[in-house]
């Protein structure tokens, strides 16, 4: 057997920024050919997905802008998760677990105390009515 090809086998290529003295390297040609490992991961994602066609699966995976709004609605669907609401995605069973759901709560309550004065009218509404849907939901299930 020859023993050069089997050690041929992939490419070490320094990539840090800074030399050991600490001085910036130069910045090398950038490279037009895939890596060796994966050649066709750029193809399959420009690909439509056939669950939903004519949209790469890259623009699938990008989550909506981050706000206040989201960043509460996010908090709020956790306590709904917490509260058995979702399956697992793993075990694929909905579990309830009301100590984590009153502390999901309880961070929502101190956001709202934290924030108060500094929030449109809007997100104002939004956090007071998902903070009482959720303390109400929390009285109904501990009373079960």
């Amino acid at each position: 057997m020859d023993d050069e090809k089997q050690e041929k086998g992939f490419v070490i290529k320094d990539r840090r920024r800074f030399d050991d003295s600490g001085e910036a390297r130069p910045e090398p040609p950038k490279e037009e050919a895939s890596s060796p490992q994966k050649p066709n991961a750029e193809a399959k994602e420009a690909e439509p997905r056939a669950d939903k066609p004519g949209k790469p699966a890259e623009e699938e995976a990008s989550f909506p802008d981050l706000n206040f709004s989201t960043f509460v609605f996010s908090l709020g669907t956790s306590a709904m998760y917490h509260f058995g609401d979702f399956p697992d995605p793993v075990t694929k069973k909905a579990e309830r677990n009301l100590e984590a759901a009153k502390q999901t709560i309880d961070i929502l309550g101190i956001l709202q105390d934290k924030t108060k004065g500094n929030l449109s009218e809007d997100e104002e509404r939004l956090l007071e009515s998902l903070l009482y849907e959720l303390r109400m939901r929390y009285v109904r299930e501990k009373g079960t």
